[in-house]
């Protein structure tokens, strides 16, 4: 199996789970749907394109490398302009987070494809909406012979390093991740339900099933060497002067 990594990071991320019009709630971690329309995109296929199904297939894991707090965003909708009513909305994003998502198949050509499209992607790409762009290209990289888990469970911690002193300065060794994957990639772990399997991108008729997840902890080691996280806002002015 060849695996993808992504590294997902933004100011703002916002994966929708269970929500109604007037509250918008946030999942923890993006949700594989989220991952498959993002991948959809920038392989330049549109909402009702049948091959978006077919992207379920992939095999999916996520490690939340930089969990973070959540922001609430109030917003006054106007939905029937003739009477001029008005309605309070709530929107809840993910502040700073980041994400190590890893996509895994076994058509090798798949991955290369998706690789090579996310960096030259057909249609803009974002985090869970509109609203979210990534914070600059997309970090990536491609292991032969592993399984989304696998690598996971081996790649570097990849918080930023304002994240990373926090725990250094704590006296701490390593770090606790947490890592969410489809059930048949940690069969020993109790798996459940959750309902981000995509059937229908389609304005008028989305819609998703369920597929089985599973959640685990992987423990990483937390680098030694001391992180300069000093901002000298006067010294970038002084040599861009020169």
């Amino acid at each position: 199996m060849k695996t993808l990594t992504v590294k997902l990071a933004a100011p703002l991320q916002s994966y929708g789970n269970q929500a109604n019009y007037e509250r918008r709630t946030t999942g923890r971690y993006p949700s594989k749907s989220a991952v498959i329309g993002m991948i959809a995109a920038a392989l330049g296929y549109h909402r009702d394109d049948p091959r978006i199904v077919e992207l379920n297939s992939l095999q999916f894991a996520v490690r939340v490398d930089q969990a973070t707090s959540v922001l609430s965003d109030f917003h006054i909708v106007e939905y029937d302009t003739k009477k001029h009513k008005r309605k309070l909305t709530y929107r809840d994003y993910m502040q700073d987070a980041v994400y190590i998502v890893a996509v895994g198949s076994d058509d090798c050509k798949m991955i290369d494809r998706i690789e090579y499209a996310l960096h030259h992607p057909y249609f803009q790409l974002y985090l869970g909406r509109r609203s979210n762009p990534p914070a600059g290209p997309l970090v990536t990289k491609i292991f032969t012979d592993s399984n989304p888990v696998e690598v996971l469970q081996k790649l570097d911690w990849q918080a930023a390093d304002w994240f990373k002193q926090k725990y250094a300065l704590r006296g701490r060794q390593d770090v606790m991740l947490e890592l969410v994957a489809d059930a048949n990639l940690l069969p020993e772990h109790k798996d459940y339900t959750v309902h981000d399997r995509v059937r229908s991108f389609a304005v008028t008729d989305r819609c998703y099933g369920y597929r089985l997840a599973a959640t685990t902890q992987v423990t990483l080691p937390i680098a030694k060497k001391k992180i300069n996280t000093e901002h000298d806002i006067m010294g970038i002015l002084e040599s861009e002067g020169d």
